[in-house]
């Protein structure tokens, strides 16, 4: 355990280091009032998943840079946790194939955001949403017993 603590610590003291500072981009990809609970139960996996997936693709070029080693372990761990993840997803409801709403809009904020951030802004966004992913947003979906 010790090991993983020190790899996290390390790898978030580096991104720290690396990145830009919040102020610096002019778009927030995750703004302050992003609460999953503003969604229903079931939307919750998607916009969760959605948010992990945008997270590891950018993590993912940034350790194709000097930062392989530092993120190899906390990779890992993401990429376990969105395996998990998706096997939790609850089919939509048959009543709407598409997701509407507050969903759609921040479904559609995260797959526009690639083309609407520059690498670096998009870098920036994403560390500092992190430890927000891990602790508040998979915590909100875990609670809810969506897996069976």
């Amino acid at each position: 355990m010790g090991s993983r603590q020190c790899g996290w610590k390390h790898a978030a003291v580096t991104l720290q280091e690396n990145s830009l500072k919040p102020q610096s981009c002019c778009f927030s990809l995750f703004p302050r009032n992003w609460e999953l609970t503003q969604l229903q139960v079931w939307e919750r996996p998607v916009a969760l998943e959605a948010e992990l997936a945008l997270t590891l693709k950018v993590l993912e070029t940034m350790a194709d840079s000097s930062l392989g080693d530092i993120l190899d372990q906390p990779l890992h761990t993401l990429h376990h946790i969105h395996s998990e993840l998706q096997a939790c997803i609850l089919p939509q409801p048959a009543t709407d194939s598409r997701p509407h709403g507050l969903l759609y809009h921040w479904l559609q904020r995260l797959q526009k955001a690639p083309k609407k951030l520059s690498q670096e802004c998009l870098q920036c966004t994403v560390t500092f949403n992190l430890f927000r992913l891990l602790t508040r947003d998979l915590n909100c979906v875990a609670k809810q017993d969506l897996c069976v």
